[in-house]
């Protein structure tokens, strides 16, 4: 028996190290609870995989919310970038309309952080893998 969780990881593609940096520590480790494994499903939108099939706005926003609607839990970084970017204010409208959970990750070193996402934000914690993995695993409900 395992335990499984899908999470979306926001990012803004300009920061995609944040990304790539959080979907490492979420998807590519063993994870456990209690003994038993946690299988940690991607249903982001990385760079290296876009959505190709949406011909406008409102189709990659209902692609989007889709992807929102299925998983358990949202992983934003609080980057200020992420208050500038129409597409994480488009994901956390989703994830607020679905009902998921919110973990807002504390960008390494980031003095100024967005408080669009950390209004939002059902708990926020640093940017370290282990807090950021207890996190999602107390959000997934």
């Amino acid at each position: 028996m395992a335990y499984n969780v899908s999470v979306f990881v926001s990012h803004s593609w300009s920061y995609s190290e944040h990304y790539e940096r959080l979907s490492g520590w979420i998807f590519n480790e063993p994870w456990y609870a209690d003994g038993t494994p946690i299988n940690f499903f991607n249903t982001s939108v990385p760079r290296e995989d876009p959505i190709h099939y949406a011909p406008n706005d409102t189709a990659l926003q209902t692609a989007i919310f889709e992807r929102l609607k299925v998983s358990n839990v949202i992983v934003v970084p609080t980057g200020m970038y992420s208050t500038h970017s129409k597409w994480i204010g488009k994901e956390l409208k989703g994830a607020r309309l679905h009902g998921k959970k919110i973990v807002a990750v504390n960008p390494w070193g980031q003095e100024r952080k967005s408080s669009v996402v950390q209004s939002v934000a059902h708990e926020t914690v640093g940017w370290n893998k282990n807090s950021v993995i207890n996190a999602v695993w107390r959000s997934r409900s």
